[in-house]
């Protein structure tokens, strides 16, 4: 834990941008007096708020208690019956919506499904039968380990309709790390496939789970989707093919009413050390939260093709490629493979092709965009677009810049949003009818939602300064516990400050109200009694325009308690060389002041990330420390850029 001392912000950011007259006549939300009627409403009466939002959906019998809240355990809509999958799918059947597309699928190779609401009720309902003729029952632990195929939307719904909690695991995640997850939820089937397509290459799947299943003995099943076609071996007993399951399965399942409390899913995330925290979220408050974030964030229209790149292995997958956008009866658009394979252009060649409407993706994808230079977005027209999303860690000004230029062509609203696995949806967003827009800061916090940026005693901090990003009332969509250790639930969340909940990140909150979070807190440092944010300091660094990428981490100094290593990747073409490493150290200087200067610079050709695209800071400071690479590496995207670092350090 940070001590109570403030985290100083030397980030300074003065552009501002209202949203164009034409988007705001067309939202949902048109001004910034709609928004601030909305807030009033929320803050004077959170349950009457919440309330009427969730009667938006369809419930099968309704709630008797809108929130019950024993601190830190809450229960959202109790005694409420409710089916996630009902109201992704059926609710729509009896309007037009039941001949719209519902998904649209690209393979990395380029081929193209579409599948409409009604076609992919149908989907849906034939794979519940399958789990339900392979003895999976309600209550019972699914997990599903696939690439980004249809398949994999349809095994959640149909776990959903059935109320078998099930767990994504990222396809590609190892054998161990695959089987940590099924032994921690005891799960008692497995959904795979025999291999996923990723930059031009397959990864067998199966083969993974042969591997995993070997210590796992509570799963009696697994059912395979054939993507590639490669041969498998299938184990007699447990082993069913998907496709001759569904040939023999009714298209015909009610969806089961649900308590509001019901286990929807169980997430991972990874910690430093032990074992991955299993994120429990429940069926009721996830579906309210999902649905009216999406709405509200994307201002959602009937004709919108929308496009959220994660994959689904991670919580934005779930809660806005899948659960949010069905919810809101949006035609979603998914693909299965790299953003530059075969080319770097396959992004912007897939937004002309698909007239795509909304584009939700990662900074570092926006970064790595921006290192491969603007030709490639430049050739295509993308008049589609209207609305530009980012979502992961905090952006900084001048990818968001870029972003806003080079791909909106400085007409789309950009929605910086601020959330995590843990809160399930978006928390801190602009509303972007509504909502003027400032590079890097991710606004203010959507209606009901109760953020603020405390000191470490819980008390507020003036304008301009860090603290700790907490969220001070309960929200529906929230986690319930970490999966069979509520201890460690309390402790994680709750204990730091007592009763309210602890992010983790460290903000900054400027006189309009409008946070800026500053990444970690793990990720502030202490430099000659300065207590510096680094994502700031990176987003300096980024600012110049010779780098594409950057990451500060601490490591040890005997005078200044800690001193700033910086590992940066240059722009394509840019020489790597001493008087560069000078220049750089210059610019933050003067960007930021002369305490921020980095004491090491180091250049990379690629930052060590996770499959989902955030960069690896822990493994990082180890290197910058000289430590030995160790903790759960299972997220790691590529084990080659720690050795070359590596290789740097030794020569």
């Amino acid at each position: 834990m940070a001590s109570s001392s403030g985290i100083e912000s030397i980030l300074h950011e003065n552009r501002i941008f209202p949203p164009a007259p034409e988007f705001s006549a067309a939202a949902h939300v048109k001004t910034m007096a709609e928004y601030e009627a909305l807030c009033r409403r929320a803050d004077q009466d959170p349950e009457a708020f919440w309330e009427s939002v969730a009667r938006e959906l369809h419930w099968f019998q309704p709630w008797t208690k809108v929130l019950e809240w024993n601190a830190p355990f809450a229960k959202w809509f109790n005694g409420g019956k409710i089916n996630l999958s009902y109201n992704c799918l059926d609710r729509h059947l009896s309007t037009a919506r039941r001949n719209k597309a519902a998904i649209i699928w690209e393979s990395e190779p380029g081929e193209v499904v579409t599948l409409t609401y009604q076609q992919l009720h149908g989907e849906v309902c034939r794979f519940t039968n399958v789990l339900k003729s392979a003895g999976v029952n309600t209550g019972d632990r699914v997990a599903i380990y696939m690439g980004m195929s249809p398949a994999l939307p349809i095994a959640m719904l149909a776990c959903a309709r059935l109320g078998a909690p099930h767990t994504v695991v990222f396809g590609g995640f190892s054998a161990v790390a695959l089987a940590d997850r099924i032994q921690d939820c005891r799960a008692s089937c497995v959904i795979t496939q025999d291999g996923a397509i990723r930059r031009g290459a397959e990864l067998k799947l199966k083969a993974i789970v042969d591997e995993a299943l070997l210590s796992c003995p509570t799963v009696k099943r697994a059912i395979v989707y054939r993507r590639t076609g490669s041969p498998q071996q299938m184990q007699p007993g447990r082993d069913l093919w998907w496709h001759e399951e569904m040939s023999r399965a009714s298209d015909e399942c009610e969806a089961l009413p649900l308590d509001a409390e019901h286990p929807l899913y169980l997430l991972y995330t990874s910690g430093t050390t032990g074992k991955p925290k299993g994120i429990l979220h429940t069926t009721g408050g996830y579906s309210v939260g999902t649905y009216a974030t999406t709405k509200w964030v994307f201002d959602l229209k009937e004709t919108d093709v929308y496009w959220c790149t994660a994959d689904i292995g991670w919580v934005t997958g779930h809660s806005y490629l899948v659960y949010g956008p069905l919810q809101n009866g949006a035609t979603v658009l998914m693909y299965e493979g790299a953003p530059f394979t075969p080319t770097p252009d396959r992004f912007w060649i897939m937004i002309d092709k698909h007239k795509v409407n909304v584009f939700y993706t990662a900074p570092t994808a926006i970064r790595s965009f921006m290192r491969l230079g603007d030709e490639h977005p430049r050739k295509y027209a993308m008049k589609s677009l209207r609305l530009l999303g980012s979502v992961g860690e905090p952006i900084n000004p001048e990818a968001w810049m870029w972003y806003r230029d080079v791909i909106g062509r400085n007409r789309c609203p950009i929605v910086d949003t601020w959330w995590q696995t843990e809160t399930g949806a978006i928390m801190i967003s602009p509303l972007p009818g509504a909502t003027p827009t400032k590079p890097g800061s991710a606004t203010r916090p959507l209606p009901g939602i109760a953020a603020d940026v405390v000191d470490r005693e819980g008390n507020p901090v003036p304008p301009g300064s860090g603290g700790f990003l907490v969220v001070k009332k309960p929200w529906p969509s929230m986690l319930r516990t970490i999966y069979g250790d509520p201890e460690r639930f309390r402790q994680t969340y709750f204990s730091q400050i007592p009763g309210i909940y602890f992010t983790g990140d460290g903000a900054r909150k400027d006189s309009d109200g409008y946070f800026w979070v500053m990444g970690r807190i793990d990720d502030v440092l202490n430099v000659s009694g300065h207590r510096l944010s680094t994502m700031e300091v990176e987003s300096a660094l980024v600012a110049h325009p010779k780098v594409a990428e950057a990451a500060v981490v601490g490591r040890p100094d005997e005078i200044k308690g800690q001193a700033l290593a910086a590992f940066v990747t240059l722009q394509a073409g840019v020489p790597a060389t001493n008087e560069l490493k000078d220049e750089l150290r210059a610019w933050v200087a003067k960007e930021i002041g002369a305490m921020a200067r980095p004491d090491d610079i180091r250049f990379s050709e690629a930052l060590p990330k996770t499959r989902s695209g955030k960069i690896m800071r822990r493994l990082l400071r180890e290197v910058a420390t000289g430590a030995e690479v160790k903790g759960d590496v299972t997220t790691l995207e590529d084990f080659n850029v720690i050795s070359k670092l590596r290789a740097q350090e030794e020569e």
